[in-house]
């Protein structure tokens, strides 16, 4: 998994260290690797969030708090899509089964 210096993070989305510093404390779900001098290293995962926040602050006009409430709702929504898909299949297996069931017990 490839890594990045905050310097070419600054590079790639065109903020600040300083920036990409208070982000960090304002957003929670981002959260580089320290070592133990505390120099960060950025995922690619870091970086889409970096850049989605980016796009939410610049673009539509969020607030950063805004952007941070949306981001983690993007995120529980698209943790949260594969068990909802389970849960609709197994609904409706249920369905067919009860509806067997009611077929049976008319005979």
């Amino acid at each position: 998994m490839a890594e990045f210096t905050i310097g070419e993070v600054e590079r790639l989305t065109g903020l600040k260290a300083h920036v990409l510093r208070y982000w960090e404390e304002a957003i929670p779900l981002i959260r580089p690797r320290k070592d133990d001098q505390g120099r960060r290293f950025y995922r690619e995962r870091d970086i889409e969030l970096i850049q989605r926040v980016r796009y939410l602050v610049q673009e539509r006009k969020y607030s950063l708090e805004g952007a941070g409430e949306r981001l983690l709702s993007e995120l529980t929504d698209e943790r949260l899509a594969e068990p909802r898909a389970r849960i609709d299949e197994a609904r409706a297996e249920l369905i067919n089964l009860y509806a067997l069931v009611r077929k049976w017990e008319e005979r």
